[in-house]
């Protein structure tokens, strides 16, 4: 894998959190998705609540068939605390240690979380895209900021999401009357593109295969399981 990049120091305080989210959005390239998709790595961690130990995994499947081709993960503590808008800064070094484990370099990453739809445009998708420079997608399970108009019931139809006058991002109706995720740009990609993305990347469930894997490797590593591999047959579903 190429190396990281070393954007900043991560023993900082919630100000200087902000500080580097304000300095480096401005550097988040939004552009037409450039060349073919064919591996995606899904990212999660999972948590006991209260417990300060994180479980992070990095799951790669390989497209149109979702084969898994790669998967790896990581135990440590978190040092950064829990706070609303800043989770990049406890979430992203775990995930940069299951990321360094792959043996497989994905040509996009898609994050369970937001990316431009984000209080100062710069989550954890972004954050992630940037540290790893890979192209990358926010495919959020809950709202964070702004508003929408419900999508149309059918599979594929999407809305944008509002934040005053500005589009951050949309909320995306992945199966027919399931309730939408909210997708938004992460890095190296556009709104357009990171929602093709997300419908090329769902199958039978409201989540995308990338991200639904690694949610269900995640949870299997915290409560103690033997990783596996987890194939769009897998009957464990949490969606």
């Amino acid at each position: 894998m190429p190396p990281v990049q070393q954007l900043h120091r991560w023993d900082v305080t919630p100000k200087e959190a902000i500080d580097i989210q304000q300095r480096l959005r401005s550097k988040v390239v939004v552009a037409p998705l450039a060349g073919d998709v064919q591996y995606v790595a899904g990212c999660d961690i999972s948590f006991d609540k209260g417990s300060d130990v994180v479980y992070a995994g990095v799951v790669v499947l390989k497209l149109p068939e979702f084969i898994e081709v790669g998967q790896s993960t990581a135990i440590t503590r978190v040092k950064f605390p829990y706070i609303p808008g800043l989770l990049s800064f406890r979430e992203s070094p775990p995930l940069l240690e299951a990321w360094e484990k792959l043996s497989v370099e994905p040509d996009l990453v898609m994050i369970d979380g937001q990316g431009y739809a984000h209080p100062r445009r710069f989550g954890i998708a972004s954050h992630f895209g940037m540290l790893v420079d890979r192209p990358t997608v926010g495919c959020a399970k809950t709202l964070l900021i702004g508003k929408f108009e419900e999508p149309e019931i059918k599979a594929g139809c999407s809305s944008p999401l509002m934040d005053g006058e500005e589009v951050i991002g949309a909320a995306v109706r992945t199966q027919d009357g399931v309730n939408p995720v909210f997708v938004s740009i992460g890095h190296r990609i556009n709104l357009e593109s990171a929602i093709e993305v997300v419908m090329r990347c769902t199958m039978d469930h409201r989540i995308p295969e990338p991200t639904r894997q690694a949610h269900l490797l995640v949870n299997a590593l915290r409560r103690g399981e033997e990783p596996k591999s987890l194939q769009p047959g897998h009957q464990e579903s949490l969606f």
